[in-house]
């Protein structure tokens, strides 16, 4: 990870994350747990209070953190029902990998069906 690529030079780092303890698998130095969607990571958009607390839990734990890695979870409820925010992120057109992926899976789904309806038949 870029994070401690960047540590091994000598400079710490905080790492935000929507997912710590998977950040912590890796091992990362310091790592601020957030209960956020995906891309939002310091807060709501047009929201400067949210995103300062999390930039002031960043700079909190870098200069309180005595070791390697330290965790600090910040204890924010996202404002709006999850599902909508996750949905309102997605693009109104998918990415060309997105596409494929769907498409593939539902050439998938559909010979899976036609499996089911031929064994049905026989």
């Amino acid at each position: 990870m870029l994070a401690r690529t960047i540590e091994n030079a000598g400079i710490p780092t905080v790492t935000v994350t929507m997912m710590p303890f998977v950040a912590e698998k890796f091992r990362l130095s310091r790592i601020v747990g957030v209960e956020f969607p995906f891309g939002h990571a310091f807060g709501m958009p047009d929201d400067p209070e949210m995103q300062l607390t999390v930039s002031r839990a960043a700079v909190e734990l870098l200069a309180k953190a005595t070791g390697p890695e330290s965790r600090s979870d910040v204890e924010i409820e996202w404002p709006i029902d999850t599902r909508t925010a996750y949905k309102d992120w997605q693009p109104a057109v998918a990415s060309p990998a997105v596409a494929l992926n769907l498409r593939k899976r539902e050439e998938a789904e559909a010979k899976r069906q036609a499996k089911e309806q031929a064994a049905g038949d026989a």
